[in-house]
């Protein structure tokens, strides 16, 4: 089950049917199911709190994943700053809705197991990103 839940700010504009939809899919090329998934939509302050008491980490960004996968069986906690995610569509001069879905499906593919800190991995990871948004369009 996919749950959409808002801290302190309003929830997105987003199809939540539709979008429930399209990260099974997505997962589902990874060959993986969904199991439980929240995303948690926040600001900045939300996720800088966040990022300072779990991960030691003294900065904003745009989502943190926190895993609890089992097996091919999806389940995490998903906190996107909606405020950054505002921020990088101005900054890279993309629809905020496009960047607020490449964002949603960014932790899923971290659950896939797809990383983006190493050598060569940002590259795999935008073009897992890229894949995934293309398949968006089957679904919206």
């Amino acid at each position: 089950m996919i749950s959409y839940q808002t801290e302190g700010i309003d929830m997105p504009a987003i199809k939540k049917r539709e979008t429930t939809a399209w990260i099974k899919a997505v997962a589902d090329t990874y060959g993986k199911k969904v199991g439980e998934i929240a995303y948690i939509f926040c600001s900045d302050e939300k996720i800088l709190e966040v990022n300072r008491q779990y991960l030691q980490h003294d900065y904003y960004t745009d989502i943190i994943t926190f895993d609890y996968c089992e097996d091919k069986k999806l389940s995490g906690d998903l906190f996107i700053s909606l405020d950054t995610v505002r921020t990088n569509a101005e900054q890279f001069n993309a629809p905020y809705e496009t960047e607020l879905y490449r964002v949603i499906i960014h932790g899923i593919l971290h659950l896939c197991g797809i990383n983006d800190k190493g050598p060569g991995e940002r590259e795999i990871m935008e073009a897992a990103e890229n894949k995934a948004l293309e398949m968006r369009k089957d679904f919206m």
